[in-house]
């Protein structure tokens, strides 16, 4: 899926496998599968699990931002992984921890197959004026 309610993907979503499944600015869910996003040693990649997460906290900012008639940019994001993927599908659930007018945050509980948690992430997004950007 390239976009839902009108927020753009982009290519390395698409690479990635992430598929949404939920949007609203209120959550945000969406899957990516484990095969063809690990490191070497089998297991999910650490940086794959952050990509989720970005890419699901980014499309809820953005849709926070366009009520605003702005646009939504990362700024910031961290991650915690608390155990490891080997095969499957991980799902993502981004909530809210604070809309603004001009910053949106967003955590983000990536789980497995079994409900169990891989990974912690916070994103926090700028929201700008479209002339901040240039596009």
């Amino acid at each position: 899926m390239d976009e839902m309610d009108g927020m753009p993907m982009g290519p390395l979503n698409e690479k990635m496998g992430i598929e949404l499944v939920e949007v609203s600015t209120e959550r945000v869910v969406g899957t990516m599968p484990v095969e063809g996003n690990q490191q070497p040693y089998g297991l999910l990649h650490g940086g794959a699990s952050v990509v989720l997460a970005e890419s699901l906290g980014s499309v809820g900012s953005a849709l926070h931002a366009q009520g605003l008639g702005k646009l939504a940019v990362g700024v910031d994001i961290n991650a915690t992984h608390h155990r490891s993927a080997r095969s499957g599908t991980v799902t993502g659930t981004a909530t809210p921890v604070h809309l603004g007018r001009s910053s949106a945050c967003w955590e983000v509980v990536v789980t497995d197959e079994r409900g169990k948690r891989v990974c912690t992430a916070r994103i926090t997004c700028s929201l700008v004026a479209q002339e901040q950007i240039g596009g």
